[in-house]
């Protein structure tokens, strides 16, 4: 190119994130618990009451571009205002510009990105304009806004929560962008990338553009798509079923204390790009279901993995789902406790709603003590060994069983301690 030649360079394509953005509120996917008909925000914009708020929620589910369907369908300017790059200088030109608009009878919707990044001061400088009405402050935040925003201007705005989008309405998304791309792709691939992407839009959208590039006869190909994403693909079914034989062979490994077996189907599902958090679930299900008190700690363990994975995120925290689902294998089981509580139900479901007795009942008033409220009650700790004889059933079901535990694991140490309490019942 000669130093002095005057052509324009070519303008860039945008990214496809970017092309893809909703123009209008009919187009904008998710989110359907603050925009469903009837639902909160949905209400705000239809009586055109708009007020400052605070969008909270993970990376790429659309609170950019909500902040600027709302200024839109308020009929506001849109300003957008960065946390990283702007300081209280600039927080003070702005909000004189807005004052002004107001003077014109026009709304000015102040859009913050990352607003959790400004400092105390900062947050404070927004104050006054927000209290007098003078803009709508739309804050958006990936971290827990009673955390990371001052609790004056929290009490100012109304927090709304969005969700990640699910893979379905991902899918959805990607079909309309391969009409942006002019591309074919299956649906069972299109399936892959919403799984891989973790619901989060903009990575599903950059692994679809990434992938076109390599389309072969404008259609876009697995291999395509593992380039994009440096991973062999495992593709689930357009049915979901492959995604519900894995949890399945999972679950059923660690109930038959097979560690092996455990960690090549969690592998499976790892691979195939699933969402770590539902794993995390379903390893605490386990726990509960059957483990119970056979290991109490195997629920401490399941817990603890599940805020591993998500403080750690991918790659390093899939080492805590390894572990947990390692101890949770070799743990030894019980579905007691599941079982208890499965009878217990039954009964509440097959029986008359029984009074509480007497004699469990608060007495706070004079008047209660009186018509008989706690009368006969035995407090535990003024017996030996903090053990009455006192029925705490409804007279019609005493002496039910709901909890037998088995002679597993602790389990084994619980049916002596309960078999020692039953015992000095009978004698009480």
């Amino acid at each position: 190119m000669s130093l002095f030649d005057t052509t324009p360079p070519k303008e860039q394509p945008r990214p496809l994130a970017e092309r893809m953005r909703p123009a209008t509120l009919e187009e904008f996917i998710g989110q359907e618990h603050i925009l469903g008909p009837g639902k909160p925000l949905r209400r705000q914009m239809e009586q055109d009451q708009m007020s400052s708020m605070i969008l909270w929620g993970p990376p790429g589910v659309g609170k950019t571009t909500l902040a600027q369907l709302l200024a839109v369908h308020s009929q506001a300017d849109f300003v957008p205002f960065s946390a990283v790059l702007s300081g209280i200088k600039e927080v003070k030109e702005v909000m004189a510009g807005a004052e002004r608009n107001r003077r014109l009878g026009r709304r000015t919707v102040i859009f913050i990105d990352e607003i959790h990044r400004f400092n105390k001061a900062q947050q404070d400088a927004f104050l006054p304009y927000v209290e007098r009405g003078d803009v709508i402050l739309i804050g958006a935040t990936t971290e827990n806004p009673s955390f990371e925003v001052i609790s004056a201007l929290l009490s100012r705005t109304k927090v709304y929560a969005l969700r990640s989008l699910t893979a379905e309405e991902i899918v959805v998304l990607l079909r309309r962008a391969l009409g942006e791309l002019k591309l074919e792709a299956e649906d069972s691939l299109l399936e892959q990338i919403a799984v891989y992407s973790n619901g989060d839009a903009r990575t599903a959208y950059n692994v679809l553009e990434l992938a076109s590039a390599a389309a072969a006869e404008g259609k876009i190909t697995p291999q395509a798509v593992e380039d994009a994403v440096q991973r062999k693909l495992h593709l689930y079914d357009k049915s979901g079923e492959q995604h519900f034989n894995l949890i399945s062979a999972l679950h059923k490994s660690i109930r038959s204390s097979d560690p092996d077996a455990a960690l090549y189907w969690l592998a499976r599902m790892l691979e195939a790009g699933e969402d770590r958090l539902y794993i995390a679930r379903r390893l605490i299900r386990m726990a509960v279901e059957d483990i119970g008190l056979a290991d109490p700690r195997a629920l401490e363990q399941a817990i603890a993995a599940k805020e591993c994975a998500h403080f750690l995120g991918i790659p390093e925290g899939d080492q805590a789902l390894a572990q947990a689902a390692i101890y949770l294998a070799i743990a030894p089981k019980s579905d007691a406790a599941y079982k208890a509580l499965g009878q217990a139900t039954g009964v509440v479901k097959s029986s008359i709603a029984e009074p509480v007795p007497m004699h469990l009942r608060n007495a706070p008033t004079r008047a209660m003590k009186q018509w008989g409220y706690g009368s006969g009650y035995q407090h535990a700790h003024q017996f030996e060994d903090a053990i009455t004889d006192m029925d705490c059933l409804p007279e019609s079901l005493a002496g039910t069983r709901f909890y037998e535990p088995t002679s597993r694991g602790v389990e084994a140490k619980i049916a002596e301690r309960l078999e020692q309490i039953r015992k000095a019942k009978g004698k009480a």
